[in-house]
């Protein structure tokens, strides 16, 4: 059977993207990896570009711990010991001890009852939302949460749902209370740091919220934070959003393939909402779960993370993004102020954000720009993410390549 007809429709809108400059284009490949070595971080070489190394400054990788051989050991050890793959999803035969023993630590390092982990930390977000939402159920959502919780709200088909503007706490007590009496549960759900911003939610000022309209509601007002880029690299011990605002979110997702460096997703609540997603979450029934040897691997940072290497290891994290960030001002760049390190460079013009993306590239700095609808239009960025694994050196040759830039325009 013949797809021209279609794929005449599909070109179209794919020359459209390309024409307003939101066509993401060809995948870059990696080819190797150079592991750090003295005052150089670790160097990226990709297919098209014979013998140059570059710095890869769009890693979610923020502890650095893929290229540690500790980890990479764990892994093949693992891998020795258990196979490759689970070969099944988790309630047939697909569990295995490592699985269990990441949950429960997962569970202690935020202290709950309990953890499951999923093979993403976006079909994680799907499962919990989907499997929480009733037809009696309200949700609320900021408005630049990510592309994740959009698409669970929308599957989810809940009874109403309400946006609130972008860490407005009195918009969102506003959603609230135009949500009494139409409901018997009402889900506020956010990100914990947004990831195309670096800034992060007042979760205390949302737990209160909650708090106030509760009992208004018969199946209470229940906060979900999605995290995924604030565990691991956000607080003086990884512990995230939750840590830097000191409150607590009823469920809290996580993921394991950002400051893990590993793959997979993870949610932890109370025992009776973890046994309720088991039951229920169809992204977790019906998908195998990571790999035996991922969840050794992410056991293993996480038990560096807990320590007093992986509290020190946050420190430097936090210098590195401050000295970028600084850098930034100092060269008469617009950012937007955080501790994270995610350190957006707000260029506000979509043609001018790919034509400084093209000037890294053509000097050896991988960076994502992030154009409309990712991002709102005038709001079009370049995304910098520092890494526990990049040097001062690092640091100092991005802000020369981005200063030159900047005096040659």
């Amino acid at each position: 059977m013949s797809l021209n007809r279609l794929a005449k429709t599909l070109k179209q809108e794919l020359e459209q993207l390309k024409s307003e400059g939101r066509a993401k284009g060809k995948e870059f490949i990696i080819t190797d990896v150079k592991k750090p070595e003295g005052q150089k971080g670790p160097r990226f070489l990709l297919k098209g570009f014979p013998g140059k190394e570059f710095i890869r400054m769009n890693s979610n990788s923020y502890l650095g711990m893929s290229l540690r051989e500790e980890i990479i050991k764990v892994e093949e050890e693992t891998s020795r010991q258990y196979g490759v793959g689970p070969g099944a999803v988790r309630f047939i035969s697909g569990t295995y001890l490592p699985h269990r023993e990441l949950e429960k630590k997962l569970a202690q390092f935020h202290q709950r009852e309990d953890a499951m982990i999923y093979s993403a930390a976006y079909v994680t977000v799907i499962g919990v939302i989907s499997s929480l939402v009733s037809s009696e159920t309200v949700i609320i959502s900021d408005e630049l949460n990510h592309n994740c919780i959009i698409n669970a709200v929308k599957l989810s088909r809940p009874k109403d749902k309400d946006v609130y503007k972008h860490l407005d706490m009195k918009d969102l007590e506003q959603k609230l209370k135009n949500a009494v009496g139409k409901s018997k549960r009402v889900i506020i759900v956010t990100d914990g740091v947004f990831s195309m911003r670096g800034d992060y939610a007042p979760l205390d000022e949302i737990v209160e919220i909650a708090n106030k309209y509760d009992s208004y509601f018969e199946e209470n007002v229940i906060v979900i934070v999605d995290d995924s880029h604030g565990v691991g690299a956000f607080g003086k011990t990884g512990r995230g959003t939750e840590e830097v605002t000191n409150a607590k979110a009823d469920l809290l997702i996580g993921t394991l393939g950002k400051a893990f460096g590993v793959n997979g997703g993870y949610v932890v609540s109370d025992q009776t909402i973890i046994t309720y997603l088991r039951e229920k979450a169809i992204t977790y029934i019906y998908s195998n779960p990571i790999t035996p040897a991922e969840a050794a691997c992410a056991l293993k940072v996480l038990e560096i993370l807990d320590s007093d290497e992986g509290r020190e290891r946050l420190r430097y994290l936090q210098r590195l993004s401050k000295k970028f960030r600084d850098g930034l001002a100092r060269i008469g760049y617009e950012t937007i102020e955080s501790e994270h390190p995610i350190v957006p460079l707000l260029v506000r013009d979509t043609k001018k954000t790919s034509d400084l993306v093209n000037y890294l590239i053509d000097n050896g700095v991988l960076a994502t720009g992030l154009n409309f609808p990712v991002v709102p239009k005038g709001d079009e960025t370049i995304r910098f993410q520092i890494n526990a694994d990049h040097t001062e050196d690092d640091i100092d040759y991005v802000l020369k390549v981005l200063e030159k830039y900047k005096s040659e325009r």
